[in-house]
């Protein structure tokens, strides 16, 4: 466990703060910008493991598996919760969207475990990376919606009617890029199984 590994252990760690914070104490004033300091925090350390890694020269295979699995254990765990929230309203997110998100990511592990069999470790591709992103800008967009919608609920909020106003058009944005970013998640799981053949097609010409 190198300096780069840690910040990305520290990543998956905070997922089911954020878990924790959005379910259980979501009443509560102060749930909004902790969420958001946690939600930033995470991405920061995302951008900083990958350049320790570099900078340092602690690129390893493990690091190149563990660090897209923080990557999606950490979306995955945004995505439940805004699916979650239509147990106390609309869900920001359709379910049949998330579960493309989980089939791809079960794709995903299958596939990497059968190219370490063959001694292959596969990382993120550019693809792969591209669907980070967006998940990123989906999550942050859902949290947006969120935090609107609570300042709606609260009294006495002197932009309470623009924002009531301007909800639904910021909700239609979010479902909007939540939707690329399953289309760029499938995207590179293509990306990804075409790498795959490409190694069973070397392995049958020198065999």
């Amino acid at each position: 466990m190198n300096l780069a590994n840690k910040l990305t252990l520290f990543r998956i760690i905070l997922a089911p703060v954020f878990l924790v914070i959005f379910l259980v104490f979501r009443e509560y004033a102060w749930t909004i910008p902790v969420l958001w300091i946690i939600f930033i925090v995470s991405e920061v350390t995302d951008y900083f493991d990958g350049f320790v890694a570099r900078k340092f020269n602690q690129t390893s295979d493990f690091g190149k598996l563990f660090d897209p699995f923080a990557d999606t254990l950490v979306q995955i765990t945004y995505f439940l919760c805004f699916i979650i929230d239509r147990l106390w309203g609309d869900s920001i997110f359709p379910v049949i969207l998330f579960l493309l998100i989980i089939y791809r990511e079960f794709g995903i592990l299958f596939l990497r475990n059968l190219m370490l069999k063959k001694g292959i470790t596969l990382g993120a591709s550019i693809y792969g990376k591209i669907k980070t992103v967006a998940y990123i800008v989906a999550v942050g967009a859902a949290l947006l919606v969120f935090s609107l919608e609570r300042q709606i609920h609260e009294p006495h909020t002197h932009t309470q009617a623009i924002t009531e106003t301007m909800l639904p058009y910021f909700k239609t944005g979010s479902l909007v890029i939540f939707a690329l970013s399953v289309l760029f998640s499938i995207i590179s799981f293509f990306d990804y199984l075409s790498k795959y053949k490409k190694t069973e097609s070397v392995k049958q010409e020198t065999t």
